[in-house]
């Protein structure tokens, strides 16, 4: 071979080396371009091109009572969805679906006709009929599991709770202002092409165990008070023709809500069929005028100042008083004369509380106003609460003074005037309302606990001392306004309340629609409870003395029976209150029992010691025989309803023979 046949032989090698070489660069860069700068776009458009995704709803967190009794849960129930790329004859198709399910067949044909790959047909409905489209086997017709809130008791603090739509999204309620808690990552429903391109049935994909957990709910709530509370108020609103009624039970130590009711209420189970004002939560969304209620927020701040003492006397003008253009009146025209302090409160007398005003001064009066809590919100954990109505102490005449000294021109909330009673009864702290204990996670641990909070020192300890001696009165002694709240073998503190609600089409305040009240606590020397209760234009009985004390007392009466650990008849020492009287209620870790229905128990004087007989008084029956079953007690029942009496005593040592008997009862 000659030298140019070798010259150009190398030059062939060497260009088909640089070639590939260039190929090989070319090859790489777009390997690494598609793989590693474009693979996530890519990738997912893949995955747009063969799968096909819809989102179901999140399973939400159950919501339990203080007593692990569920308020709200979610069940799985059954959808019917269709994919009409599958039906040879939708027309067909349709005229089974609807025979079994009895929807309308022209909205059926509509949806399948209009859509490609899928559609609903039926959400949520029962097993039976889940049961019957399963078995008639229907082309491009399935299945596909959904979550359903429930509500196993029906009305009970339904307000309070609130309710979820269709998609499992908050409504109203505590549903709504813990939704991001309550609700979980969705599942999804996905379709998949085969290798010919053909769309296979959708397949139901988890969440990965990653992902956010729907948490539950612990509250402060007892269901049991709020049943007996609900039914009272029932009763009492029907009984005395009453538009409405609002009911709340406090613990004044600790601001937690043991029971809030609104009536009528609703069944959030029936969600079509609820009405939007029945919805409401009225507690924290509309105000009223709170009238004679708002009179010991009054005399409590003139005591703090030191501007009048409880034997002080004010001429009460023989019942009429006029101020500017303004003639003031005692209710039903009573007619006073000289009135001590005490007596005052005690009789309620409008002129009195008017002329204490004066002495007070109206700016002092704003300042009190203010720190029990009126005019502001609260902060309590619900949503929709408003602030009030107080006007600044710059824009109040001679007249506006006066009439707020009774309850007129000031607009509060309920749960604004049992949280300021609260604070009485507290010895003059406030604590901030809340309804929510804890966040517990599925296995019960507990996520974040809500402790109490106190929010500020509104009176001393003397002046709180002072004016609950007073408001006692109101109910112990024969002529007081409150004496209809009177409980046998427990002191009680009250003011009764009665306000003319305000007729805007006659700007004035009307005589025949009125709000009737009554709010107190007991046992007046140590409060554990502190129970309020309006009456919205009641046709019968149109005084708080006469219209809604019996409610408060008959409430009181039942928590007395049924509630016993709720109550501490004597105080103690500071030190021992809340270690060793077993009142306080304290969430314990429920995963050591696996029982995530009883997330929370209670503590008492016996329950700590497993070798002595707990009390019982004051819990179901499925309760006792759940604390019973964990100690090896045998239980005799007797009765239906809550443990009111036992034998042996709490805190009898165990023996292998050991057996309690417990009498059960509703309190009636």
């Amino acid at each position: 071979m000659n030298t140019e046949s070798l010259k150009w032989l190398r030059f062939r090698l060497v260009t088909l080396l640089v070639f590939f070489v260039v190929l090989f660069v070319a090859l790489f860069s777009r390997a690494i371009h598609l793989q590693i700068m474009s693979g996530k776009a890519l990738k997912e458009l893949a995955e747009r091109q063969h799968t096909k995704t819809l989102q179901l709803p999140p399973e939400r967190g159950i919501i339990f009572d203080r007593n692990g009794e569920k308020i709200a849960a979610s069940l799985q129930v059954d959808s019917v969805c269709a994919d009409p790329s599958k039906m040879a004859r939708p027309a067909d198709v349709a005229v089974r679906v609807t025979s079994l399910l009895n929807v309308d067949r022209q909205d059926v044909m509509k949806k399948l006709l209009h859509s490609k790959r899928f559609c609903w047909i039926a959400r949520r409905i029962p097993s039976e009929q889940a049961r019957q489209v399963e078995e008639a086997n229907i082309e491009g017709i399935f299945l596909v599991k959904e979550p359903k809130r429930f509500y196993p008791n029906g009305e009970l603090a339904s307000q309070l709770v609130g309710l979820v739509g269709l998609d499992s999204v908050g409504l109203e309620g505590l549903e709504i202002k813990y939704d991001q808690y309550l609700k979980g990552t969705p599942e999804k429903l996905v379709w998949t092409r085969d290798a010919k391109g053909k769309m296979l049935f959708p397949r139901v994909e988890k969440a990965s165990v990653s992902s956010d957990e729907s948490v539950n709910l612990v509250l402060t709530i007892d269901s049991r008070i709020q049943h007996l509370v609900e039914s009272q108020l029932k009763a009492a609103v029907q009984e005395k023709g009453a538009k409405g009624g609002l009911a709340i039970v406090m613990d004044p130590k600790t601001g937690e809500i043991l029971a809030m009711a609104n009536s009528p209420g609703f069944d959030p189970n029936a969600l079509l069929t609820v009405s939007l004002e029945n919805k409401k939560n009225k507690v924290v969304t509309d105000c009223f005028d709170p009238g004679s209620t708002f009179k010991p927020f009054l005399v409590a701040a003139a005591l703090e100042e030191g501007a009048v003492r409880e034997s002080d006397r004010f001429f009460c003008e023989n019942g009429a008083y006029a101020i500017a253009n303004r003639v003031i009146h005692e209710a039903k025209r009573k007619r006073h004369g000289v009135l001590t302090v005490h007596d005052i409160l005690k009789y309620s007398s409008n002129i009195g509380s008017v002329k204490i005003a004066e002495k007070l001064g109206k700016e002092k009066f704003y300042e009190y106003i203010r720190n029990f809590g009126f005019g502001a919100k609260t902060g309590i954990d619900l949503p929709g609460e408003i602030p009030g109505l107080l006007r600044p102490v710059n824009d109040w005449t001679r007249v506006d003074a006066a009439t707020i000294a009774f309850g007129q021109g000031i607009s509060v909330t309920a749960i604004q005037l049992i949280t300021a009673l609260s604070t009485i009864a507290n010895q003059g702290t406030m604590m901030k309302p809340h309804v929510v204990r804890a966040l517990v996670d599925k296995k019960g641990q507990i996520i974040h606990e809500y402790s109490p909070t106190a929010v500020r020192r509104v009176i001393s300890p003397d002046t709180a001392r002072r004016l609950t001696a007073i408001m006692t009165d109101i109910v112990g002694q024969e002529d007081g306004t409150g004496k209809n709240a009177r409980i046998e073998s427990v002191s009680v503190a009250g003011k009764t309340g009665t306000s003319q609600k305000y007729d805007s089409a006659r700007h004035a305040y009307s005589s025949e629609r009125v709000k009737t009240s009554f709010m107190g606590f007991f046992p007046a020397e140590n409060p554990q409870v502190a129970i309020l209760v309006i009456l919205d234009e009641p046709q019968k009985d149109r005084w708080g003395g006469v219209a809604s004390a019996p409610v408060f007392k008959a409430i009181g009466e039942q928590i007395l029976t049924c509630f016993k650990p709720y109550i501490r008849p004597n105080p103690l020492p500071e030190t021992d209150r809340e270690e060793n009287t077993g009142v306080k209620l304290k969430l314990v870790n429920a995963s050591a029992s696996s029982d995530l229905s009883a997330p929370v128990a209670a503590t008492g004087m016996a329950g700590n010691d497993e070798s002595l007989m707990p009390d019982f008084v004051g819990l179901s029956i499925r309760d006792v025989l759940r604390k019973a079953r964990q100690r090896g007690i045998e239980i005799k029942v007797a009765g239906n309803g809550w443990a009111t009496q036992q034998r042996p005593a709490p805190g009898t040592p165990i023996t292998r023979t050991t057996a309690c008997s417990v009498l059960f009862s509703h309190g009636n």
